[in-house]
């Protein structure tokens, strides 16, 4: 090759190097994505967020935080996002491999043997001809494709955002996880307590049913009101084991979500539940950086994006470099002995038509791309609405536990009141006290789940707004 024919492979080079950004786009954040505001009637301007802490800041109830941390270290489902970031990681180490050159060891001895009419030699030429050849060769060989247009990089790139998927995937887990031992373990404070509630009126009712057997010998109630009262007693009693069921099944989920077998869970009491931070959520945009699926989306769309830039690449030349040498002789004693072989191919492969492939390649990547675009935008969507219908369900718990206090306040007044009138005066009869007995166990129940409401909305808050997962991170890996 003479001077100017490199001259002229070095400006065709360099042209094709600088006409790879217009082949390939480069990547743009897609940021909020969506108008409007994403906390329902909530202005915030306060970048302040509680899903930052840790969770050990939000719950004190130290048995609490040993099952979650419990969880997160046992929990199968964490376990297997942690081997499908595994399987992540060696797909971009291998992604990062490709720009480099193959490289093989080859060895080989190869026989053959000719037919002589195959050969059509003349006469006087058979017999002098060698018919059986055997070549013994050893050598190394390389190959090399030059990223002219871009691929292999969009290539890494795709892999790298697959891999920050799959941690952000991890993280979701994590945080749902979070919430969800959290969940179960206020669920089964909120038993306890319903359980408790429940027994002491079944004691009450029984010495009621006492008492109106007496009142009745007495002759200031009739048989109905024995029976009535009885009645009473065993309905407060079905419910009980109902409430041990719920409370077996409940510690049986949890046991799964920390990896154990079943059995009983050890916890405190529904009144020694604190939450020690205010419960502030920030600015909406803090959902691109806090919220693990909102992040899983976004490299979900940049690793499509990615994959629109390969499918363009298919239309240009592809310039492969492969190269050969060794040692190759015809009898194995010359084997070191002016054998030396070489070769070095340099070609460009330039696709011309091949059934339309490319293009439904890069239609089909722009649709994917356009898809994963979409369901970002949902993502973002559906975390405004998680945010804002926990921040509406604390308010409603706080609400309904200031109207329930009177509630209760006031029922329990009507049942010490019927049960004087039933005993000193005929104005009133059993049935009053049944039904105001009746309402007050519902309303102290219905207490209960006032409460377990508003420790679940801050719950269901914190996991909205992406808590849970800051414990520690993952190493970054650099492009």
């Amino acid at each position: 090759m003479t001077l100017k024919h490199k001259e002229l492979v070095l400006v065709m080079l360099l042209g094709a190097f600088l006409y790879t950004s217009c082949v390939t786009q480069k990547f743009q954040e897609p940021g909020m994505a969506v108008s409007g505001q994403l906390y329902r009637d909530t202005v915030v301007t306060d970048s302040a967020s509680f899903a930052t802490v840790n969770f050990t800041r939000l719950f004190t109830d130290t048995v609490l935080q040993n099952l979650i941390t419990a969880g997160i270290n046992e929990n199968l489902d964490l376990k297997k996002a942690m081997q499908r970031m595994t399987m992540a990681q060696e797909n971009v180490q291998q992604a990062k491999a490709d720009f480099f050159p193959s490289l093989q060891g080859n060895a080989r001895a190869n026989s053959s043997k000719q037919s002589i009419a195959a050969l059509n030699l003349p006469p006087d030429f058979i017999g002098t001809f060698p018919l059986a050849i055997t070549t013994f060769q050893a050598s190394i060989s390389s190959s090399w494709e030059a990223d002219i247009w871009g691929k292999l990089k969009s290539t890494k790139r795709v892999a790298v955002a697959n891999f920050l998927q799959s941690d952000a995937a991890r993280r979701a887990i994590q945080t749902q996880l979070v919430a969800d031992i959290a969940g179960y373990y206020f669920q089964l404070l909120s038993l306890d307590e319903q359980l408790r509630i429940t027994e002491q009126t079944l004691i009450n009712r029984k010495k009621e049913m006492e008492t109106m057997k007496v009142l009745k010998e007495a002759a200031i109630v009739t048989g109905a009101a024995v029976v009535q009262s009885e009645a009473n007693r065993y309905a407060a009693e079905v419910l009980i084991p109902d409430i041990k069921r719920l409370i077996r099944e409940t510690e049986n989920a949890l046991s799964i979500l920390i990896a154990r077998a079943p059995g009983s869970i050890n916890r405190s009491s529904m009144g020694e539940q604190h939450f020690s931070e205010d419960l502030r959520t920030g600015v909406p945009s803090q959902l691109l950086t806090n919220r693990p699926d909102v992040q899983q989306a976004a490299f979900a769309f940049r690793a499509a994006f990615e994959n629109t830039n390969v499918a363009r690449t298919y239309f240009y030349p592809q310039l492969t470099i492969t190269a050969e040498g060794g040692l190759s002789t015809l009898k194995i004693q010359d084997f070191f002995n002016r054998s030396v072989f070489y070769n070095i191919i340099g070609g460009l492969t330039q696709p011309i038509f091949n059934k339309r492939l490319n293009k439904t390649r890069l239609n089909i990547a722009k649709a994917q791309q356009q898809e994963a675009y979409y369901v970002y935008q949902k993502s973002l969507l559906q975390a405004g609405a998680e945010v804002s219908n926990a921040l509406y369900a604390y308010k409603a718990a706080q609400e309904k536990q200031y109207s329930r206090a009177f509630q209760l306040q006031a029922l329990e007044k009507s049942v010490d009141y019927t049960r004087e009138l039933l005993q000193f005066s005929s104005a009133t009869n059993y049935t009053d006290v049944l039904t105001s007995e009746q309402s007050l166990l519902a309303a102290q129940l219905g207490s209960v789940n006032d409460r377990l409401q508003q420790m679940q909305a801050v719950v269901n808050l914190y996991k909205a707004l992406g808590g849970g997962w800051q414990d520690g991170g993952t190493e970054s890996i650099k492009e």
